[in-house]
């Protein structure tokens, strides 16, 4: 289990990425460009992969890392499930959204 602080933490340690407010959520941004957005309510984060790393990061039917169910999915946007995740599988996930962001 990871707490939504913890997360926060994670993602905040990466160079360049500021916090805004994004709806009823906390989004993470690097060159003006959200690489993720964390739920502390829903104990979620949803990151922003390209389809082919969500692919490599989602295992089918897992309850701990998978694509948003709608079209924000099919995009890329993918859901973690904080309550079922490990630190590491944060962190890397995490740092993978941020370097896509970053190097666009």
């Amino acid at each position: 289990m990871v707490t939504p602080e913890e997360a926060k933490s994670i993602a905040l340690s990466f160079e360049g990425t500021d916090e805004k407010p994004h709806f009823n959520k906390t989004a993470f941004i690097v060159k003006k460009k959200n690489f993720a957005t964390l739920s502390f309510q829903d104990k979620a984060l949803n990151l922003k992969f390209t389809p082919q790393v969500q692919m490599i990061f989602c295992p089918p039917q897992s309850d701990v890392i998978f694509a948003i169910p709608n079209g924000w999915g099919r995009l890329g946007w993918t859901t973690i499930n904080l309550n079922k995740a490990t630190k590491k599988l944060v962190t890397s996930a995490l740092w993978e959204a941020y370097k896509l962001r970053k190097e666009k």
